[in-house]
């Protein structure tokens, strides 16, 4: 832990970069956990039109982040590009806080709020580049370190806002925080990050068209891997989901217990992800993936098998563990699945998480279809472990490969 902070602190673009995402996680746990609240109960929009809302922001974020991704590899550099994003969280957030209506309530969702949401990837992409040149066992270090900053910005956060607010008329003040926050990441990307750095300036790669970048993505080496850690990253949105009913349902506890158990695994993450990065640099992003996923996956089955809020507190250690894992691994594994595009790779963490949402969302329409909560949570568990074995099967067949390109070639 104390070698990774080290390299943190040595390295001021890094020491920066993990400041800003600590206020990028604050714009998001500010408001995320009153999203619904606002704009169901508050301005009014129908629990339909709100999940139609919710899939075209996530469809735009994911758009916005590999087209940014591309963009930062042609341009060559990464600061404007920060700059300019961090602009649109200002003016999305602020708008809905001073002008509180359904359109403006729309506009800022699915153009404002999801352009921002793409400082997340750019965010790595700047670490990737910034990292030149730093041995790999040092960049899964700085990356697990980024990450649990990110954790750290979730612990903190929604409870302090939610004191703040506490009796308050209306939760649209978490818009003026989160917007805010925005404003800090403006002034980090503007006068902290340093110009000049590694990374920019450089001679844009080639193949860096918009069409031929797709294409990579799309392609037989990255795609099924990226639907491989889609799979994983699916458990914790099932958890995300059926958590709440199984704590409050079947094991009988209530909106406390539900509070306090994401409070307990968020705050355990942030340790775990620290081990996760010790031991992704001492076997392989592979082995780490798939052991923490594996240690997820025990959690959602013993998770649909409670009956008691005692087994779910017990079972938070278990969750923090593998949770940590699967948030914070995957993110060096992507962005070496397009190595040499440091903006199109790291652009790979939001269509993953938009991948993951929308495998989830089937998961549990299936789950609840055929079985109850609960069955839902085994469900999920299994989906992760398909994830595994797609892995696996995938790495295997890359290793086979090129040992027969070795011995061709020889």
């Amino acid at each position: 832990m104390l070698t990774s902070l080290s390299i943190i602190f040595r390295h001021p673009p890094v020491r920066v970069s993990a400041l800003a995402i600590f206020l990028f996680g604050f714009s998001g746990a500010a408001t995320s956990p009153y999203m619904s609240l606002i704009g169901i109960r508050e301005l009014g929009l129908s629990d339909h039109a709100y999940s139609v809302l919710i899939f075209v922001a996530a469809l735009v974020n994911v758009s916005a982040s590999i087209t940014a991704g591309i963009l930062v590899d042609r341009l060559g550099h990464y600061r404007r590009p920060m700059i300019a994003t961090s602009l649109f969280g200002v003016a999305g957030f602020a708008m809905v806080y001073a002008f509180p209506a359904v359109p403006v309530f729309v506009l800022a969702m699915l153009v404002f709020i999801p352009v921002f949401g793409s400082v997340n990837s750019l965010i790595f992409a700047n670490i990737r580049a910034v990292s030149a040149g730093m041995a790999a066992r040092d960049l899964i270090a700085v990356n697990s370190v980024v990450r649990a900053v990110l954790s750290l910005s979730w612990v903190l956060v929604p409870g302090l806002v939610g004191a703040l607010l506490v009796g308050a008329p209306s939760m649209l003040p978490s818009f003026l925080f989160a917007s805010l926050a925005c404003g800090g990441c403006f002034l980090i990307f503007a006068f902290m990050l340093p110009r000049g750095a590694k990374g920019e300036g450089r001679a844009p790669p080639r193949h860096a068209a918009f069409l031929a970048s797709l294409g990579e993505i799309a392609s037989g080496k990255v795609l099924p891997r990226v639907l491989a850690i889609a799979l994983i990253s699916s458990m914790l949105h099932v958890n995300g989901v059926v958590l709440p009913l199984v704590v409050t349902g079947k094991a009988r506890g209530t909106t406390v217990d539900v509070g306090t158990i994401v409070g307990i695994v968020a705050f355990l993450e942030i340790v775990f992800i620290l081990f996760w990065g010790w031991v992704e640099r001492r076997t392989s992003a592979r082995f780490a993936i798939t052991a923490s996923a594996c240690v997820y996956a025990v959690y959602l089955v013993f998770l649909g098998l409670a009956d008691a809020p005692r087994d779910v507190y017990v079972l938070t250690l278990v969750a923090g563990l593998g949770a940590a894992g699967i948030i914070s691994v995957p993110i060096t594994y992507l962005q070496d699945l397009i190595a040499e595009r440091a903006g199109l790779g790291s652009s790979l963490i939001a269509v993953n998480v938009f991948l993951s949402g929308g495998l989830s969302s089937l998961a549990f329409a299936l789950g609840t279809a055929i079985s109850d909560y609960a069955g839902t949570a085994i469900l999920g568990a299994f989906v992760g472990l398909c994830g595994i074995v797609l892995l696996r099967l995938l790495d295997r067949s890359g290793t086979a490969a090129l040992r027969e390109a070795d011995d061709e070639g020889t």
